[in-house]
């Protein structure tokens, strides 16, 4: 699963340049504890066929859905091709959802430990994403929402929980950004479990637990819940 991550400005503006897309202005602030429900930064394909930068809530909900309540944030990648929620998503509207690091609560005993998740080398990073857009039976302004894409976890994440968010590389945004519906095998092939060797993990504080906590204090180096030990790998 993955219910909650950051993203700092200085991030989107570099993950927007490096799209060629132009940063807004103004720039949305840093957010450190982005929960289900907010309204994320993304990149995709417009209707111009232009990349962009969008703003999607987070908890995807299908056209043809006749309401949204329940919407998954995330989406198992064993099961995209399949499902009916993110079939067509998955065929034609794929999008790249920027991110400094993410959290994963590891289950100790009576416990829940929170963790930080980053590149090693501190660059920020995308997750691969779907979105659709939903008008609701009473025909009110459409919704645009969209979800995270899980994979199995690497051996990293496996002691933390026993899944991922799918983090595409660099070389693949264009490829996944593709609006062909017809490179499914090729998408699926980006599909994979980050490579644990990019990747670090530290705990954090339990404030990040609440939802209502969204500051610098949320991604800052902790005590584990049960030693003093801060990091892991």
């Amino acid at each position: 699963m993955c219910t909650r991550y950051s993203l700092l400005q200085p991030d989107l503006r570099r993950v927007l340049v490096q799209l060629g897309i132009a940063p807004p202005d103004p720039l949305p602030t840093s957010r450190y504890n982005v929960p289900p429900g907010s309204l994320l930064s993304a990149a995709r394909i417009g209707a111009t066929g232009a990349r962009e930068f969008v703003a999607l809530r987070w908890g995807l909900v299908p056209s043809w859905a006749r309401a949204a309540e329940n919407a998954p944030v995330n989406a198992r990648v064993e099961t995209l091709a399949d499902k009916p929620t993110f079939r067509e998503a998955y065929r034609r509207r794929r999008c790249l959802i920027p991110a400094t690091g993410f959290f994963e609560w590891q289950t100790r005993g009576r416990l829940k430990q929170p963790w930080l998740v980053r590149r090693r080398d501190e660059a920020p990073f995308c997750f691969a994403g779907l979105w659709d857009t939903w008008t609701a039976p009473d025909g009110s302004a459409p919704v645009e929402t969209c979800a995270i894409i899980t994979t199995a976890p690497n051996t990293l994440m496996s002691p933390i929980h026993d899944r991922m968010p799918v983090i595409l590389a660099e070389d693949a945004w264009e490829c996944w950004l593709e609006p062909s519906p017809g490179a499914g095998a090729t998408h699926a092939s980006l599909l994979q479990p980050w490579d644990p060797s990019l990747m670090t993990a530290i705990t954090v504080s339990p404030r990040v637990n609440s939802v209502r906590n969204d500051d610098e204090e949320c991604i800052a180096p902790a005590p584990a819940v049960d030693d003093e030990q801060g990091e892991l790998f």
